[in-house]
């Protein structure tokens, strides 16, 4: 059941006619007001005076705002933050910056207890608001994500969906089942990699009396899931052999057990899932190509939390209500969270807003603030952001702790990043959820270039 967007302080009225294709309106995004979480789009066009002040603000009121705090422009590529005198300071980017002194602004802003995202388009914000279905939390990604699942589930397909871990994989493949034919069967999800490879084939296929010394008759997820949906979370983790089985199952729609004599019929629909590229997995001989034609296309990719910030405030206070009711989240929460990269997604970020709730209930604190956090939490690379304490005026910057080398995956992420934006910096590190700076040390430290080669 969908519930009323405006639960969540979604962006105002949703345009209606507006279209995707629509030309990009940059703007920032304001996530809390006074602390509180919400979802505004403020478009900007050039320049743009912020404060207590601010029709385009509207209600409600941050009383730690000044009538007029800073200047926001945007010169066609970047968005400067100038403040203007303002009693309580302007942060960007984690760092205070002093009066009259116009200062970039890649990935966050803080004037009094509000929070701004700069972002280079604000239409789809604006377009669709922020909205919590059956309990989560949907931004506009997510929700564009959901129609093309949805249709695809119309129309009987199959469906890959690529993203990674803790990024919400098994919430969009229910909506697959759900919105499909198949809706009113069972969904059976399978979490390939945690099946010991001894196992694999009983537990996929099932298994009759006598085909093992203690084997009873026993069903498998396939037969489980007939006449409705298996859902195969990391399926390339399967062993070849059980992948040629699978295939044939799928292709003949005929299940055939462990020690059995007679297949049975069953009607599946497959949805599949992963962390990594499928086509890669094929070329480095982990997914036999013909099960990648059979499951691999339509493909979805789901856009890490990093990249949908605007749902981050309202998960962060959700965690910490669960555990500690009435005990309010800090701004210096929101601010320290938006400002970490998060590699486990959504999935880390409700863990570690729950332990630093927990922490603020045995300091018996008035509030949950930056403090509290775990300085690993959401941290990638093997830094770790030092305890922040909450002070009243906008938080310091945040230095990178102790580090530990770059594994595989790591460095091939930060390569591959680099060289999709051309070696730049800056574009680098927002992409990875890091300030230019930290990734410059990052790159220094490991020997790595900024063309994505050591």
């Amino acid at each position: 059941m969908e519930h009323d967007p405006s639960t969540l302080r979604p962006s105002g009225p949703v345009r209606q006619g507006a279209s995707e294709d629509d030309a990009p309106v940059p703007g920032l995004l304001r996530l809390t007001c006074a602390g509180t979480p919400m979802a505004v789009a403020v478009p900007l066009q050039g320049e743009l005076t912020l404060g207590r002040a601010s029709p385009v603000l509207g209600t409600p009121q941050d009383p730690r705002m000044s009538r007029s705090h800073a200047r926001v422009h945007h010169d066609g590529r970047r968005f400067w933050v100038t403040d203007l005198g303002s009693q309580n300071g302007t942060a960007v980017d984690g760092e205070p910056v002093p009066p009259s002194v116009p200062r970039e602004a890649q990935r966050l802003i803080r004037l009094g207890d509000s929070l701004f995202v700069p972002s280079p388009d604000v239409g789809p914000l604006a377009r669709h608001g922020v909205r919590e279905v059956e309990g989560f939390v949907r931004g506009p990604a997510f929700q564009r994500l959901l129609e093309e699942v949805a249709r695809s589930a119309q129309h009987g397909f199959t469906l890959h969906i690529h993203g990674e871990s803790g990024t919400g994989k098994e919430q969009v493949a229910r909506t697959f089942h759900d919105r499909g034919p198949r809706s009113r069967g069972p969904f059976v999800a399978v979490n390939c990699a945690a099946i010991p490879a001894a196992l694999a084939e009983r537990l996929l296929f099932g298994a009759r009396r006598g085909a093992f010394s203690g084997a009873e008759d026993a069903e498998g997820y396939l037969q489980a899931a007939d006449g409705g949906t298996l859902f195969l979370d990391e399926v390339a983790e399967l062993d070849p052999g059980v992948q040629a089985k699978l295939l044939r199952a799928l292709e003949t729609r005929e299940v055939l057990p462990l020690g059995g004599s007679k297949p049975r019929k069953v009607d599946v629909q497959v949805c599949s899932a992963g962390n990594r590229e499928l086509r890669a997995q094929v070329a480095q001989g982990r997914l036999r190509e013909d099960l990648y034609f059979r499951i691999g296309r339509p493909e979805v990719s789901l856009p890490p939390l990093r990249r949908r910030p605007e749902e981050l405030p309202f998960l962060v206070a959700r965690a910490v209500e669960a555990l500690a009711p009435g005990l309010p989240p800090h701004v210096s929460l929101y601010e320290a969270c938006l400002l970490r990269p998060w590699p486990g997604n959504v999935r880390e970020l409700r863990v570690e807003a729950r332990a630093a709730a927990q922490q603020a209930l045995l300091q018996d604190a008035p509030r949950v603030e930056a403090g509290h956090l775990g300085p690993g939490a959401g941290t990638a690379f093997g830094t770790a952001a030092p305890p922040v304490e909450a002070p009243p005026a906008p938080s310091g910057a945040a230095a990178p702790a102790r580090h530990r080398p770059l594994d595989e995956d790591e460095r091939s992420r930060v390569e591959q990043a680099l060289r999709h934006h051309g070696g730049n910096v800056a574009a680098t590190a927002r992409a990875l959820g890091m300030h230019r700076t930290q990734l410059r040390r990052l790159l220094e430290r490991h020997g790595l270039t900024p063309g994505g080669r050591s």
